[in-house]
């Protein structure tokens, strides 16, 4: 069995919040000993191309290829929590070492929930925000039947998030912020 973290760190926000690129620098400033990213999007997405003949890697990234599947693949992965919260969950932290997880798209109150009952007190909740301006300079544009699905809005409500994080693009209130989490992980090594 795998070693229990310290901490597992649940990112969350909309599309193009820069979920991340916090998980990317809160790993970089850890180092990759201590920390790993998760994406519970990565099994989601192994699976579905296995079981619908896609190339897996193209569903990785932030091509056109990935976003016409992107409906059917959210359709399809609720059926699959639907009848087995845990499944994406399970997968993703088989083999994780680290003392340090982020879970860098966490995106419905099952995972949520899966994490806590799981690992408990370890578990820290983080939102990460950025206004509607800022996701459309990051070529965000809203789709119907994605940007108002569960993937998208599951966690609007119901969390009482432990860290909130605006990311607009202003390097030094994010860096201020960053800190403030950086030190309270480190508290937990």
């Amino acid at each position: 069995m795998a070693r229990a973290p310290n901490l597992v760190l649940l990112l969350s926000g909309k599309r193009k919040s820069g979920k991340d690129f916090v998980a990317e620098e809160i790993q970089s400033r850890l180092g990759h000993d201590v920390c790993t990213i998760l994406r519970l999007s990565a099994p989601l997405k192994e699976q579905y191309a296995k079981e619908h003949g896609l190339e897996f890697q193209r569903l990785l990234d932030a091509s056109d290829y990935k976003e016409s599947y992107r409906q059917d693949m959210i359709r399809w992965g609720e059926e699959k929590r639907l009848t087995d919260p845990g499944f994406f969950c399970r997968i993703v932290v088989a083999g994780a070492t680290q003392p340090v997880w982020v879970v860098s798209d966490t995106r419905r109150l099952s995972d949520v929930e899966w994490f806590q009952d799981v690992y408990g007190d370890a578990v820290q909740t983080a939102r990460v925000v950025a206004t509607e301006q800022t996701r459309r300079r990051r070529d965000w544009v809203f789709v119907a039947g994605v940007d108002d699905a569960d993937s998208e809005c599951g966690l609007d409500q119901g969390v009482a998030f432990d860290w909130v994080i605006t990311n607009n693009g202003d390097p030094l209130t994010l860096e201020a912020q960053l800190e403030k989490v950086l030190s309270f992980i480190h508290s937990r090594l």
